[in-house]
This record gives C-alpha cells, structure tokens and sequence, in this order.
C-alpha cells in the first residue's frame, strides 16, 4: 500500500519554513495516510462517495464493483446502464455521471493515463470538467490517487479548520489562507495531510480516513 508522503526530509522541510505547523509536525511525527491505487476507480469512489456516510458509501461502492465484475474500469463501468448503476443504492444523478465518465474517457474525450504529464492547473481542469466532478473532487484526487506533492485546497473545511486550530485563528479568509500556505509549497500536500490531522484533534475524529 502506498501511503501519502510526510517522509523526514519533507517534515524538515516543512518545520523550517514555518515553525507554527512545524511545532505540531514535531509532536506528531509520521502521519500514515492511505492512497488509492487506479485513478479511475478512485474518481468512481469519489463520486459515489458525494454526501452520504463513509460506511454507506463503501457498501454502494462494494456493490458497484460487484456490478462491474470484481473491478470498476471504464469498460466494465461502461457497458452498465444508468438504471444498473443506480440499483447498487446511489441517485441517478450519480448514476449517470459515473456513465457519462465512463463513456467519456471510452471515447477518448477524456485520457486520464496522459494526466501525469500535466500540471496541477490542468489536472484540475481536466477532472472539474468531468460531470459530478469539481475542483475540491479534483485536488483530493491529485494527493490521494495521483500523489501529487504540493496541492491544498480552501475549499476543504477541514483544512481550514486544522489551520485555525494551529494558528490560533477565529475566522481564516481566502487571503489569510494563501499567506499561511505560501510556505508549505513544494510540500502543501504534506502539509495538508497534518492540517487533517490537527482539524479531527479538534473535533474528535482522529483516526478516520482522510480520502473522500
């Protein structure tokens, strides 16, 4: 299994460019984080995963992969109709979005293997023009399945709130938020996955999973 990267070189990194976060990397050492494996079950997961429990969306995506015969590709994916799709307990909205991405990346209109020669901008443009895909969606996919080193994301409550907590903040905006990061990068997904951390410290959560 591979693991999002907070390996000593990067939390070193990270301690000396802002000693704020720093403090609390040094009080939590390694943090083990799972990636996914396949980008494109990974984009399923994400999708069946929209506004609903993590345990209801593993059991909705358990039975996805059932339908799909042991593994969601965009060929198995594909050849299930919206109605099928919907069957294994999600809305047909999600239904057809996760059709129409299959149908999309079948036809070549979108080429998911060609990502990895992309920057995050276009990473970010590619997947948020998917349907049912947004940017959050697409920067969640970038630290998680992609593993890419310096992506964080406002949109992502928890961060914000983790980074409240460090700082010792009432109310972060978009301005204090791109300051306080500006010294995270190369490593703001490193840093993101320690702001997590620190937001489910605050409310109780440590130890869940951190995908979505």
């Amino acid at each position: 299994m591979r693991y999002v990267n907070c390996s000593p070189e990067i939390r070193d990194y990270l301690c000396a460019a802002d000693p704020v976060l720093g403090a609390h990397i040094r009080r939590l050492g390694e943090l083990r984080r799972p990636m996914r494996e396949g980008l494109f079950p990974a984009l399923c997961s994400s999708i069946v995963s929209q506004l609903i429990s993590k345990k209801s969306a593993a059991t909705v995506y358990g039975r996805l992969t059932k339908l799909c015969g042991g593994a969601i590709t965009p060929e198995s994916l594909g050849a299930q109709t919206p109605e099928a799709i919907q069957k294994c307990g999600m809305t047909m909205k999600k239904a057809q979005n996760l059709a129409a991405i299959a149908g999309r990346v079948l036809s070549g209109e979108t080429d998911l293997s060609h990502l990895d020669s992309l920057s995050d901008e276009e990473v970010i443009r590619v997947l948020s023009a998917l349907p049912g895909v947004g940017e959050w969606t697409a920067q969640m996919l970038m630290i998680f399945s992609m593993g890419r080193p310096d992506v964080i994301s406002y949109k992502d409550l928890g961060i914000r709130r983790g980074m409240m907590a460090a700082y010792g903040l009432d109310s972060l905006d978009k301005k204090q938020f791109d300051a306080i990061s500006a010294a995270y990068h190369p490593y703001a997904s490193t840093a993101s996955i320690y702001l997590w951390h620190l937001s489910d410290e605050v409310s109780g959560n440590v130890g869940l999973a951190e995908i979505n």
